[in-house]
C-alpha cells in the first residue's frame, strides 16, 4: 500500500522548488557547521527581520529551500532522501506525517519544549517532530447568501447537496492541497458516523459533483479567487461564485481581525465536520545534517516571540499554550466545533490512496 501511495503522490504533485537566499540547492555534504539549511513552504512567521535577528544572535547562516505547501515539502524530502539537501524540515502536517515517520525522514530533536496546547499534541507527541502551529479545517459560509431566511445555514454536510448550493461551493483537490486532503479525510469519518448507514463519503462527493461543486488546486485559488465573503474580493484575481469554501474555523476571525471587527463569513459549527490540522518541524535524518544548528533553530521557532506572532503571521494557532488567538474580533469570530473528525494519521497513511482513487472516480 505504501509503495502505491507514494507512486500516486509523486505522479500527481509536481516538484516545484523556489529557493530563497542564496538561491541554489546544494547537498548536505557541501554544508558547514555555520549554515542551517531548511526545507519549508512560506512560513510567514519566519520573517526576514526575525531570521536576521536569529543569524546575528546565533552565528548561523540560514538558507531556505521553499516549495508550494506541506505536501510538496514531504515530496521534496522523500525525493532527496538519498542525498539530503537540508538540515531541518518545516511544514509537514498530520495528514502526511505518518508517511514521513515511516520513511525515517527525521531524527530525535532532543530539545526542551514549552508547554503545548493539547490540540498541538493530539495527533503526535513523539521525539521526531515538533508541532509549531495548528488549526481546524472546516467549511466557511457567506452569511450575505445564507441569511437564515431565504437560504438556511447548513446544519449537515448533506445540506450542501441541495439545489440552493448548486455551483456555490468550492473545495481544494485533496491530491494537491493539504486542507483539501484534510477535508477528504474528515468526510470519511463524518459519513461513517452519521445516521445513514446506507451511504458513505463517496456518495456525498458524488452528489456534490452532481451539484457542480468547484474544485481548485489549492487554498488560495479557492478562498482568494472564488469565496464571496473573504478578503479576496479586494484582489485583482477575484472571480467569485462561491458562498461556501473549505478553509479554517478561525478564518472568519482573521477576516474580522483585519476587517475592522466584522465579517460576513462564519464557520459551520457542525459536530464532526472539522479536521484538526497540526504542522510540524523536524531535524533531517540525513547523514551529515547540522544537528546542533537545526536544534538551535527549533528552539528559536518555539520561542515566545515567534509563537506569539503565529496568529498574525502564519494565521494559525500557536502550539505554545502560553499564547492563543488575539482577544477581540479574532477570537470572537472563531468557531470551536463540539468535536473534530477522529481520523488518525496512521489510518490516513494506510487508506488515503484508496480514498483518493474513489474520489477521482466520483469527481470525474
Amino acid at each position: 500500500m505504501m509503495q502505491n501511495q507514494l507512486l500516486s503522490f509523486f505522479l500527481v504533485i509536481p516538484l516545484i522548488i523556489a529557493s530563497a537566499s542564496p538561491g541554489c540547492l546544494g547537498t548536505i555534504e557541501d554544508n558547514d557547521t555555520d549554515t542551517i539549511r531548511i526545507l519549508t513552504y512560506d512560513v510567514y512567521a519566519l520573517s526576514d527581520e526575525l531570521i536576521s535577528e536569529f543569524e546575528e544572535s546565533s552565528g548561523y547562516d540560514v538558507v531556505f529551500t521553499k516549495v508550494g505547501d506541506g505536501g510538496e515539502v514531504l515530496e521534496t524530502a522523500l525525493r532527496t532522501q538519498g542525498a539530503p539537501l537540508v538540515d531541518l524540515i518545516i511544514g509537514i502536517d498530520n495528514s502526511f506525517l505518518q508517511v514521513a515517520l515511516d520513511h525515517g525522514l527525521y531524527q530525535s530533536h532532543g530539545i526542551s519544549l514549552p508547554t503545548l496546547h493539547s490540540e498541538a499534541t493530539s495527533a503526535y507527541s513523539g521525539e521526531m517532530a515538533i508541532p509549531y502551529d495548528w488549526g481546524r479545517v472546516c467549511l466557511n459560509v457567506d452569511t450575505e447568501y445564507a441569511d437564515g431566511e431565504n437560504v438556511s445555514i447548513p446544519v449537515s454536510l448533506w445540506d450542501l447537496t441541495d439545489e440552493q448550493w448548486k455551483g456555490k461551493v468550492v473545495v481544494q483537490n485533496p491530491r494537491t492541497s493539504t486542507p483539501g486532503r484534510a477535508f477528504l479525510a474528515m468526510t470519511v469519518d463524518y459519513f461513517e458516523k452519521d445516521s445513514d448507514s446506507e451511504t458513505d463519503y463517496s456518495d456525498w462527493w458524488q452528489q456534490m459533483a452532481d451539484n457542480d461543486v468547484m474544485v481548485t488546486s489549492g487554498w488560495s485559488e479557492s478562498y482568494v479567487n472564488h469565496y464571496e465573503a473573504g478578503y479576496g474580493i479586494w484582489e485583482d484575481s477575484f472571480i467569485g461564485g462561491a458562498h461556501a469554501v473549505v478553509s479554517y474555523c478561525h478564518s472568519p476571525g482573521a477576516e474580522a481581525f483585519w476587517g475592522g471587527g466584522s465579517t460576513n463569513s462564519i464557520s459551520l459549527n457542525i459536530s464532526g465536520a472539522s479536521f484538526l490540522q497540526v504542522e510540524y518541524a523536524g531535524i533531517s535524518n540525513g547523514e551529515g545534517a547540522n544537528v546542533d544548528g537545526a536544534r538551535a533553530f527549533l528552539e528559536f521557532l518555539m520561542d515566545d516571540e515567534i509563537q506569539s506572532s503565529i496568529p498574525e503571521t502564519n494565521v494559525m494557532y500557536p502550539a505554545s499554550s502560553s499564547h492563543n488567538l488575539p482577544a477581540g474580533p479574532y477570537l470572537e469570530h472563531t468557531a470551536v466545533p463540539d468535536s473534530d473528525a477522529e481520523t488518525s494519521m496512521e489510518r490516513i497513511a494506510d487508506e488515503m490512496d484508496d480514498w483518493l482513487d474513489k474520489w477521482d472516480s466520483v469527481m470525474a
